[in-house]
């Protein structure tokens, strides 16, 4: 079992990671002990589609600091079949661990399903998060006001809503947390173009921010297209988002951590200090 090293912020939670996607599942347990290592011992996996719902299951029943989210990736919303979204239901309803509904949304950057098809599957799970009273996590890409549509129009029967991967603008920004929405951040606020996502770190209150990794994808500076992102390189964006509120670390992660224990329904943050069995 992994020790945190000095170099560790405070307990952090990793609110946005896919540890079921193979770069990270063939590797797990090595993931795990480099992100315990590094202060980050929860962390929430979120499966996209079918294949990934009962993996994420699977992973968190091993795992005690796992929990996850089940929802069906904007991507997917133009291939889905009524027995996919059954199963989902059924799966937020009674799986172990899970947290929240998630991530759905919209996207228009990618032409993958149409916009109809997916405004009908986002209902669908907006609808189902407020049945269900669980968090909703919320994926939104070229799609700011489509998105914003549909979740005002359940804001106020849904227990918390994040818009994940945020990389709004600031009128955005203030857009959501007027509907109090939370915004988490990932490895991009690190990236040398993202001085405007810094500016709205720098302007909007800490209670409504979380951070995530999204990893694989979007590891941060300085390790930026070396390695394949994992929880423990969270780290980074958390330091950053620190230097910008000008508070230390280990006040941003707890902050952070609070926030997401208060999102997505978790018990106090002692540390796990686990891995997979």
């Amino acid at each position: 079992m992994s020790k945190r090293t000095e170099q560790q912020t405070d307990m952090i939670i990793d609110t946005h990671c896919h540890l079921t996607y193979p770069e990270l599942a063939s590797q797990i347990d090595d993931v795990v002990d480099r992100s315990i290592a590094a202060g980050v011992e929860r962390w929430i996996t979120v499966g996209t589609d079918k294949e990934h719902w009962r993996k994420a299951l699977d992973l968190a029943a091993r795992l005690p600091g796992l929990y996850v989210a089940l929802g069906l990736h904007p991507h997917y919303a133009s291939t889905a079949m009524t027995s996919d979204l059954d199963l989902l239901a059924a799966l937020l309803r009674d799986g172990q661990k899970v947290r929240a509904v998630g991530e759905t949304g919209m996207d228009l950057h990618y032409p993958d399903a149409s916009l109809e098809d997916q405004t009908k599957v986002f209902a669908w799970h907006l609808q189902t998060a407020a049945d269900l009273g669980l968090p909703l996590v919320v994926h939104c890409r070229d799609a700011f006001d489509q998105t914003i549509e549909q979740i005002s129009r359940y804001r106020h029967q849904i227990s918390a809503i994040v818009l994940h991967c945020f990389t709004g603008t600031l009128h955005q920004a203030r857009e959501a947390m007027e509907l109090g929405l939370y915004l988490s951040f990932s490895g991009i606020l690190t990236f040398k173009r993202s001085g405007y996502l810094r500016k709205v770190v720098e302007e909007l209150p800490i209670d409504h921010m979380l951070v995530e990794t999204d990893c694989p994808y979007l590891s941060p500076e300085p390790i930026r297209k070396q390695k394949v992102n994992e929880p423990a390189f969270i780290v980074h964006t958390v330091r950053l988002m620190a230097q910008i509120k000008a508070v230390s670390p280990a006040t941003m992660a707890e902050a952070l951590a609070n926030n997401a224990a208060r999102v997505f329904g978790l018990d106090g943050l002692q540390s796990p200090q686990q891995r997979p069995v």
